[in-house]
């Protein structure tokens, strides 16, 4: 969801709600994970022990799990696959007890990831047995296992290592889930929504919606957007141009109305302008046909750009690049990646593209930060979903005016950043990153302009004004930051409080912006949140381009 605990508490309740539902039944059992400090190297997540202080555990990795528990009242936590300061996640008196259940009051049940649980004996090496692990991980709070060291749950009992009344608590947690969501029951409404009901006009207009409203625009050069008038001949290039794969991400669905962005580049410009296609290079290797030589698609992707008006440049990764261990396609890596930069066939690729002189619009396909900044326009779409082609197409020909905001920081070194091993904050994420970023968390341009001023104070939250002052309607988000005055506060202003406003053009609001309760406190080293009553506030439309807000 993005680098910043406030903004993915949001998202993360959001979520929550709109699963579980606010019925006599649960719609669905979502569950938070996973808990917590995930999860160091993917190649290592087996054997890791996250090292983190009080400060940045408190003020960093906790504060969304805790939103989910207090105020989505999720009903399942899943648990990591590493340690957390010398503890296995799934097996943690301090995580699990301590904090999930007695600080926060969780009610619902805790599952492990899958087959984590052995990892106690296996890589951890904090228990010698499958029957330790599984008392281990049963007697501090882990209800279900998947995998299968539960299977020695009998063995742990008759070993004397858990108790009846402790297997009898994790079963009533797991039959209590099943209850609430109306399993047991022959009234449950949820019963009678047929398969019929899935995959609708109206879920693929949410999809689309969502698809608009997340892509970030981050350069545009007076290219974009694209006129009919002017534009006769669209090439289409690159390894992502026609990919249902990149569309999804990982650990998705099947729709059956994907639309590639080159078949939803095709559709807008049906009877308009001429549209020519070329894949360009594989997504990583050196080649797209195995008996071919080196670069084999690059010479067609030339000739595209040289008889076009206007390159779109469809690059980046997808899950086979970036994803869960056993699920890519770069073992020496398993998931994680070596740099910031894109595979080295796509930037031959580019390179080459550049070359001819062609007008380029780049999109960009990735779920992370990337070292990138060509082309005379870059879209970052990250991963759009099944409408992405659809709506890619109406923000390159201005039906929709772009209006995502970077829910990360784009760096422009990896030198710039810590070891992946290390998990202090210090020199991470908009809030203790030292340098200039290549693009800023909250960033994202838009083809209409807005005028944002007169930020007061106003019981609890803050009144900004916002004008749209552009020639075409568009949504602003507008952005409230906090910096309190305390040795404990963040090297740089953090996000508090955000809101997405429609403004026709020439159309003028006032918005309230709702704050963070926790704005105006502070996490010492010891892990305590206190209040700090000194504290600045300032609004913009991204992390560095900030304006004071005024006190009332």
């Amino acid at each position: 969801y993005g680098e910043d605990p406030y903004l993915t508490s949001r998202m993360g309740v959001a979520f929550v709600e709109g699963l579980q539902g606010d019925g006599a039944y649960l719609k669905a059992a979502a569950c938070a994970k996973h808990f917590a400090a995930h999860s160091g190297p993917e190649s290592l997540r087996h054997e890791f022990d996250a090292q983190v202080t009080q400060k940045d555990l408190w003020e960093t990795y906790l504060p969304a799990f805790e939103a989910l528990v207090r105020e989505a009242h999720v009903e399942a936590v899943m648990g990591a696959y590493n340690r957390t300061n010398g503890e296995p996640c799934c097996g943690s008196k301090t995580l699990l007890v301590d904090i999930l259940r007695k600080k926060w009051g969780f009610r619902g049940h805790v599952v492990s990831d899958c087959w984590a649980i052995c990892d106690f004996h296996q890589s951890h090496m904090v228990t010698s047995t499958a029957a330790e692990s599984a008392a281990l991980a049963l007697k501090n709070g882990c209800d279900v296992n998947c995998g299968n060291t539960y299977l020695n749950i009998l063995q742990a009992h008759q070993d004397g290592l858990i108790s009846e009344e402790e297997i009898s608590l994790a079963a009533t947690r797991l039959m209590s889930t099943r209850i609430r969501l109306g399993l047991m029951d022959d009234d449950c409404p949820y019963d009678s929504i047929s398969p019929l009901e899935n995959d609708t006009d109206e879920h693929n207009y949410l999809s689309l919606e969502a698809a608009l409203k997340s892509m970030v625009l981050l350069k545009n050069n007076a290219i974009l957007p694209l006129s009919f008038d002017k534009i006769k001949t669209v090439a289409v290039i690159g390894p992502n141009a026609d990919s249902i794969p990149m569309l999804n991400g990982n650990y998705c669905g099947t729709s059956s109305r994907y639309v590639t962005l080159l078949e939803g580049i095709r559709a807008a410009c049906a009877g308009k302008a001429r549209v020519i296609y070329a894949q360009g290079s594989d997504l990583y290797k050196d080649r797209v046909q195995s008996l071919a030589r080196e670069g084999d698609r690059i010479a067609e992707a030339v000739s595209a750009a040289k008889l076009a008006d206007v390159v779109v440049l469809c690059a980046g990764l997808d899950a086979t690049l970036e994803g869960e261990q056993g699920d890519t396609v770069n073992p020496e890596l398993q998931g994680d990646k070596a740099d910031l930069e894109l595979p080295d066939c796509q930037k031959r690729l580019i390179t080459a593209i550049e070359n001819t002189g062609a007008k380029v619009i780049t999109i960009l396909a990735s779920g992370s930060a990337l070292n990138v900044d060509l082309g005379d326009a870059l879209i970052w779409i990250g991963y759009p979903g099944q409408a992405g082609g659809t709506a890619l197409a109406r923000i390159l020909f201005g039906e929709a005016s772009p209006s995502g905001k970077l829910p990360i920081t784009f760096y422009r070194d990896l030198d710039e950043l810590p070891p992946y091993e290390d998990y202090s904050m210090k020199n991470r994420t908009y809030r203790y990153f030292e340098a200039e970023p290549l693009y800023p968390f909250g960033f994202g341009l838009s083809y209409t302009q807005f005028s944002i001023k007169d930020a007061r104070w106003n019981d609890g939250d803050i009144s900004i004004s916002i004008e749209n002052t552009g020639d075409m309607d568009g949504d602003e988000v507008v952005q409230v930051y906090a910096r309190p005055s305390s040795p404990f506060a963040p090297l740089n202003p953090r996000l508090c409080g955000f809101t997405r406003v429609h403004l026709k053009r020439g159309e003028h609001r006032t918005v309230r912006v709702a704050i963070d309760p926790s704005a105006r406190t502070v996490v010492n080293e010891s892990g305590e949140r206190i209040p700090c009553d000194d504290c600045a506030f300032f609004y913009g439309t991204d992390s560095k381009a900030l304006t004071p807000v005024r006190a009332c």
